[in-house]
């Protein structure tokens, strides 16, 4: 083996080895707290951003290097690693455990798809609108483990119905459903990036080999099938992630922001369910939109006269794919006891975070005006989610088993994510009790003369860039604790930088690697790295040009984004710039 191979081999060694010998001037030579927490910081991110250690071992350093280097002492370090959002994180996981255990999700994908028909660009529309409602409200990864064997099905039977009615020059009688045989195994690391077991990188069963069709099969036709195949396949993908930004709980970068907001500023309440669907439901629908117009058009061609057209004779792909969708709601039956009490916990769930404090009217939490602030959508989501421990699944003719069990909700909680969180949590409070976080701002301060847009585009180009390639919610961690002295330095509001650098952190949409709801697709063998690359990079133009716009529109008014706030803290002698 050579020397080059072995380097390679020990790559992460070497980078976990080298990376803190090379930081070390900075606690010795240096010597302040500012910079011994610079090098728990510089160190955390290297180690983030190359996964040479597991994300969540690198979000356990703080608590070893914070009290070594005294900068704070280890039980208040521990203390700020379990925050509000862990409960609320339980309690979602607790709902999206029974939505799946019951197949909810199939009912709800299959109701969505063959609401908008099987013309081929409706079909991908319609897949992508259930991947991102259900993306709204469980694990992106989820999501897309949940809707993609309903279209593998579809996909298969188009081209075998395609293949069958060439070869016999009549409609095929006999359109089965075959489940696909191929298997995803995901590791427990939801932490939205690269540590994905895939077990067969294009499953063998997945595939159909249409390049043995008859010779009097055009070869166009083949074309357009794989081309279909190739566009709803990253429509799902890619739909994910649209839909997550759409609520607080739908990504992980999301409830990071969301509790980092809450531990920084603990005055704000300028952000909750309510006004954040109401600035990210519309991106979400633009994005959605758009993206499958983006690649309908890349893949499929620039024919839009679909939209006009209604009626007429169906092709023979369209028949399958509705035969199939047919069978697949038939199979599913009527709504069973189970699904009906899970849409009901989850309606109820989503009405109460609504209405709890909207803003512009009192919500419920004002019932109880001696505890102000003691209630919080992890209450509400936590309170809702016991139920499914406790209520019976079966009638009394059966044995007791409650709607969801321990171990079932422990095989869906993402405890990286938990303790990559609490380690962001740690080191953005290091970052403050240091005074690291000041010494930023202050470094920052000339920035202030730059339009306050091009700070945040430029904000916003840079997550979007490290998010390709790191994971989602380690760049986010990283992000936010010098965003917010960058805001500070520059007297804008934090929200106006920090809430679209959030959102830009879910745009990875380039590589299977990038996150592993593209993993999944990616495994199934319908397209290839340079298919990701190429649709990605329009995806993502849509992305950043969608929420710019957002931000600097609607999102002003709804978070007065254009006065500095009294919660957030005046740095004397900066510079001042508003939008």
């Amino acid at each position: 083996m050579g020397f080059t191979a072995i380097i390679f081999k020990y790559r992460n060694f070497l980078l976990t080895v080298v990376t803190p010998l090379l930081l070390l001037p900075l606690p010795l030579v240096i010597g302040t707290k500012e910079s011994e927490c610079a090098f728990v910081l510089v160190l955390m991110a290297v180690l983030w951003v190359t996964e040479a250690a597991p994300l969540a071992i690198t979000a356990m350093l703080p608590a070893i290097l914070f009290p070594l280097f005294g900068i704070m002492k280890s039980s208040a370090v521990a203390s700020v690693y379990f925050k509000d959002f862990h409960f609320l994180l339980i309690g979602v996981i607790c709902l999206a455990t029974s939505i799946e255990k019951w197949g909810l999700h199939r009912r709800i994908a299959l109701r969505v798809v063959t609401m908008v028909g099987v013309n081929p660009a409706w079909l991908m529309f319609g897949f992508m609108t259930g991947c991102a409602f259900l993306s709204m409200w469980v694990h992106n990864t989820s999501a897309v483990a949940m809707v993609m064997p309903i279209v593998e099905a579809v996909l298969q039977q188009i081209l075998r119905s395609s293949r069958e009615s060439d070869l016999a020059g009549e409609d095929n009688p006999n359109l089965e459903l075959d489940e696909p045989d191929c298997k995803v195994q995901i590791k427990e690391d939801n932490s939205e990036k690269k540590n994905i077991d895939l077990m067969d990188e294009k499953p063998k069963d997945c595939n159909l080999d249409i390049s043995e069709t008859s010779s009097d099969q055009a070869p166009e036709a083949k074309n357009m099938d794989r081309l279909l195949c190739k566009a709803i396949c990253l429509g799902i993908a890619y739909s994910s992630n649209i839909g997550g930004i759409s609520t607080l709980l739908g990504t992980s970068p999301n409830l990071i922001f969301s509790e980092y907001l809450h531990q920084m500023y603990p005055e704000c309440n300028s952000v909750n369910f309510g006004n954040w669907l109401l600035l990210c439901l519309p991106i979400s629908v633009v994005m959605l939109v758009l993206t499958w117009a983006w690649l309908y058009w890349l893949f499929m061609g620039s024919d839009f006269s679909f939209l006009w057209k209604c009626g007429g004779e169906k092709s023979e792909k369209e028949k399958a794919a509705r035969k199939v969708l047919e069978e697949e709601h038939k199979a599913l039956g009527p709504m069973s006891p189970q699904e009906i009490f899970t849409s009901v916990v989850f309606l109820a769930m989503v009405l109460l975070w609504l209405t709890r404090d909207p803003g512009f009217i009192p919500g419920w939490a004002s019932l109880f005006p001696d505890y102000t602030g003691y209630i919080t959508d992890a209450t509400v989501a936590l309170l809702l989610g016991v139920l499914f421990f406790i209520t019976p699944a079966y009638g009394p003719s059966k044995n007791y088993d409650t709607m969801i069990s321990w171990k079932e909700f422990q095989n869906s909680m993402p405890w990286t994510v938990a303790l990559l969180v609490g380690g962001g949590f740690a080191l953005a409070e290091g970052t403050k009790e240091s005074g690291l976080s000041t010494w930023v701002a202050e470094l920052l301060t000339p920035l202030g003369d730059l339009p306050v847009l091009a700070t945040i585009t430029v904000a916003c180009l840079i997550v979007t860039t490290l998010t390709e390639v790191a994971s989602n919610a380690a760049t986010i961690t990283i992000f936010l604790p010098i965003l917010s002295p960058l805001a500070e330095a520059i007297h804008v509001n934090p929200l106006y930088v920090m809430i679209p650098a959030t959102l830009c952190t879910s745009f990875s949409f380039l590589l299977p690697v990038s996150n592993p709801a593209n993993a999944v697709v990616f495994a199934y063998g319908h397209i290839e790295v340079m298919d990701m690359v190429k649709a990605g990079v329009g995806v993502n133009i849509i992305g950043v040009v969608c929420v710019i716009l957002a931000i600097s529109t609607w999102g002003i008014p709804l978070f007065a984004l254009d006065t500095y706030p009294d919660w957030a803290p005046v740095l004397p002698t900066l510079n001042s710039t508003m939008p």
